[in-house]
């Protein structure tokens, strides 16, 4: 297929996200070796190893618009091995979920629970909701739903945002909408919520994010760069990079936010600098660089970008990475140090790291802490952020094994029963009302707070695939298969293993659904991964300062 333009005449991230999906044959079968990451592979080479590893005849051919292979009413029938039964039944519950404005389709409600007394914003659709079921529908040759979904939201864009007397930036997209249908004037209606009517009044920073990293993974599918070199969708980008590229009183190239900004959309303590949001700034940034024109002022922005991504890239790998040696060091650092010598420069009191986590970090292995700020260190595990560093290059290839490697190791604690914890672990007791302020949603074990979420399952599995180890997702994604339908699809598992149904969990949860279908479609044709995954930047090499025990 023909890939998006090389960027880096005039950017310099090079070789930024161009998978050359069209030579996937050309190169001898060999297996997956555990040692080598995806970066190093072709995708050739990686498909022929998936089908040694007991997908015995897929086709690893890769074409714009090319069907999934699956057995549903849109697609073709050409895959040689029999479908689970779940996966006709997911294409129809997402079918069911599809939301249409003026007779066409513009996305899929959060989710289709008729049996819940209380309707609230589940009805709507979200913009980081629809991103698993946009790659299912580009994965299965239907793209014209997300290009409809990509430009409506690019249209609310333009739209003044109020939260009571305060005007919001003219970047910011909306967390969601809703379509009001008037059956008597024949008449469809679009009403957008930038967080005036959320939990909190919280503005979704993430939503901007996604929609470059989907409008980057519709180009990358089709092949159609005409999209993407619109004038709008130029401007809506750069309105967006305005937002999070403004200068102001940071001393630090990451983004400070409010709690709640994110798929942790309630109160977690992850107000500060959360690695999900890190991460996916990170993975924007980078999609924007491919996509933007090198015009004047695009080359202006692609500058700007380029200087961020470096300062911020060696920020998160140094400040954020924690593994067996780090976390020595930080148990052994000296305080109140005052000079640009400071090896504590952020203050950190090591009485302050929790219990928990010297038992939870293995000799082998490693991840992105939750938030780094003054005299603050959040050392939880959140799946988002982690998963999509590895599918960014935000993680080396090193940390990106590492990254594996605990979840291998702490397979119980992250996995159990129902991929995958959002955070581990959970707050309790006197630490939960503090953090949550008593919030009846997040009690231990549950929801945000340690709670398990069906759609982290595509990201685990695009990591996974990644990092050239499938058989992780591929028994994650058997543990899925014997729950998920059986139990209707819910949007969260509760418990520490997370055995049980979340106590307001909704069932067919849209996201839940699409989460097992994308992962289902990139373990069948691993080609899929390159729409949402970035080559490793060879000009973004980290300066390791203190450990290098990733690679023992």
């Amino acid at each position: 297929m023909e890939g998006l333009r090389n960027v880096s005449s005039h950017c310099s991230i090079s070789d930024m996200d161009d998978y050359d999906l069209s030579r996937l044959l050309d190169k001898p079968r060999l297996n997956i070796k555990r040692e080598r990451s995806f970066d190093e592979r072709s995708l050739s080479e990686l498909s022929i190893g998936l089908a040694r590893a007991g997908l015995d005849h897929f086709d690893s051919s890769y074409s714009p618009g090319g069907r999934s292979g699956f057995d549903t009413p849109a697609s073709s029938t050409r895959n040689s091995f029999e479908p689970h039964p779940m996966v006709a039944e997911a294409w129809e519950a997402l079918r069911r979920s599809l939301v249409f404005f003026r007779n066409q389709p513009v996305g899929t409600i959060a989710a289709y629970d008729h049996a819940s007394e209380e309707v609230l914003n589940y009805d709507q659709v979200f913009v980081r909701d629809f991103v698993p079921s946009a790659l299912a529908f580009l994965m299965n040759g239907e793209p014209e739903i997300v290009k409809n979904f990509l430009l409506k939201t690019l249209q609310l864009q333009g739209w003044e945002k109020r939260i009571d007397r305060f005007k919001l930036g003219e970047g910011a997209m909306p967390a969601s909408f809703k379509v009001l249908h008037d059956p008597i004037r024949k008449t469809d209606t679009i009403h957008a919520d930038f967080g005036e009517s959320a939990i909190g009044r919280v503005a979704p920073v993430d939503s901007g994010f996604w929609w470059i990293i989907l409008l980057r993974a519709y180009t990358k599918s089709t092949g159609d760069l005409s999209l993407a070199e619109t004038e709008d969708c130029q401007k809506g980008m750069k309105l967006i990079l305005t937002l999070c590229l403004s200068e102001g009183f940071d001393t630090f190239p990451t983004l400070l936010c409010a709690d709640g900004c994110s798929m942790i959309d309630r109160r977690m303590g992850i107000y500060g600098y959360p690695i999900e949001i890190q991460a996916l700034f990170f993975m924007a940034l980078r999609c924007a660089c491919a996509l933007l024109k090198p015009d004047t002022e695009g080359k202006e922005f692609i500058d700007r970008i380029s200087k961020r991504l470096h300062a911020l890239s060696y920020h998160m790998r140094g400040y954020f990475w924690l593994d067996f040696q780090q976390l020595n060091d930080i148990y052994r650092y000296k305080t109140e140090e005052y000079s640009h010598t400071a090896v504590n420069k952020f203050n950190v009191i090591p009485d302050s790291i929790p219990e928990w986590v010297f038992d939870f970090m293995p000799t082998r292995g490693g991840y992105f802490i939750g938030n780094v700020s003054p005299a603050r260190m959040d050392f939880r595990w959140f799946a988002l952020g982690n998963c999509v560093a590895i599918l960014s290059s935000l993680a080396t290839p090193e940390q990106s094994i590492a990254i594996m490697d605990l979840i291998e190791s702490r397979w119980e604690e992250l996995v159990g029963e129902m991929p995958l914890k959002i955070a581990y672990p959970a707050i309790e007791s006197h630490e939960w009302r503090i953090v949550t302020g008593c919030d009846p949603k997040n009690t231990r074990w549950s929801y945000h707070n340690g709670g398990s979420w069906p759609v982290l399952l595509w990201m685990l599995t695009a990591a996974c695939i990644k990092t050239g180890r499938p058989q992780i997702a591929r028994k994650a994604i058997e543990l899925a298969e014997s729950r998920l339908l059986k139990d209707s699809w819910p949007e969260y598992y509760d418990g520490k293993l997370g055995r049980y149904i979340g106590k307001q969990a909704r069932k067919y949860q849209t996201w839940s659904i699409a989460g097992y279908l994308v992962a289902k479609m990139m373990l069948e044709d691993p080609s899929h991964l390159g729409m949402i995954s970035l080559e490793d930047d060879k000009h973004m090499k980290p300066v390791i300062r203190r450990s290098s025990s990733w690679t023992c």
